[in-house]
C-alpha cells in the first residue's frame, strides 16, 4: 500500500456524544481534538466528516417527509462540525467548515480546489451537510469526498471497535474481523456501509479502516502499526 498522507476522518455522531448517548461531550471531543493536533503535527492532511445522529436519526416520524427529515440530518451534522471545529481550534489548528450549500457566514461553499487548498496549508477541513440531497446517508458523503479530494484512505470512528460477524450487544459470541472486503460486507448484509457507498468504494478502491473511537489514543493508531480495529479492503 502507498504511504498514507491524506485521510477523511468519519466521525459518528454518537461517539461524540459520549456516555450522554446526545448532543455533545466536551472531553470527547477535546481528546479526539489532541489526537488530530499530533497527526497535523506529522504531516497528515485531514478531512472531517461527522455524522448526526447524537441529534437526530433519520425519520422518526411517519408524519415528516422523508426529504424534510434528510434536511434536518443535514443540518445536524453542520452543528456537529461548529461546534467541534471551535474545540480543535482551542488545540491551536486552523480549520475550515464546507458545504455543498450555502449555510451564510458560518461555512465556506464546497469544491474540491478550495478544500485540497485548505488541506496543503495544514487546515482540518470538516466536510458538513452531507452532498446537500436527501436520500444519501453520511456514508456516501464520506466516500464521495474522500474520492473527491483523493484521500488515500478513510478512518472511520464508531462507538463499535470493528467490523463484526453479527451485532456483538446482542450476541456474545460475536466474532470480530481483522480484515474483510468491502464486497464481503455488502454480501453478509454486515450493515457497516450502505449499498450505495459501498459500490462507490469499490470502484474507486477507496480502503478504510474502522475502529472504536473510544480506545486510547484510536484515531493515531489507526494510521499507525498499533491498529486494531478492522481493515476494510477493496481490491
Amino acid at each position: 500500500m502507498k504511504d498514507i498522507k491524506r485521510v477523511l476522518l468519519k466521525l459518528s455522531g454518537e461517539a461524540l456524544a459520549g456516555d450522554k448517548k446526545t448532543g455533545f461531550d466536551e472531553e470527547t471531543v477535546t481528546k479526539v481534538a489532541k489526537q488530530i493536533k499530533t497527526l497535523v503535527r506529522q504531516g497528515y492532511e485531514i478531512g472531517i466528516i461527522i455524522g448526526g445522529g447524537n441529534f437526530w436519526r433519520g425519520r422518526t416520524s411517519e408524519k415528516i417527509d422523508r426529504t424534510k427529515a434528510d434536511a434536518i440530518g443535514m443540518l445536524a451534522t453542520v452543528m456537529n462540525c461548529i461546534y467541534v471545529s471551535e474545540i480543535f481550534r482551542t488545540e491551536e489548528m486552523e480549520t475550515e467548515i464546507l458545504t455543498p450549500f450555502e449555510c451564510g457566514s458560518f461555512t465556506k461553499l464546497f469544491s474540491k480546489d478550495r478544500a485540497v487548498k485548505y488541506l496543503k496549508r495544514g487546515q482540518v477541513v470538516f466536510f458538513a451537510g452531507g452532498i446537500g440531497h436527501p436520500y444519501f446517508s453520511t456514508d456516501m458523503g464520506t466516500v464521495l469526498y474522500a474520492v473527491e479530494i483523493e484521500a488515500d484512505m478513510i478512518l472511520s470512528a464508531k462507538s463499535i471497535d470493528g467490523v463484526y460477524d453479527s451485532d456483538p450487544e446482542i450476541n456474545p459470541d460475536a466474532r470480530k474481523y481483522d480484515e474483510i472486503s468491502v464486497q464481503e460486507i455488502v454480501d453478509k448484509k454486515l450493515g457497516i456501509i450502505d449499498l450505495a457507498a459501498a459500490v462507490l468504494c469499490m470502484e474507486n478502491k477507496m480502503p478504510m479502516r474502522l475502529f472504536g473511537l473510544n480506545e486510547q489514543n484510536s484515531i493515531v493508531n489507526a494510521v499507525s502499526g498499533k491498529f486494531t480495529g478492522t481493515k476494510i479492503t477493496v481490491d
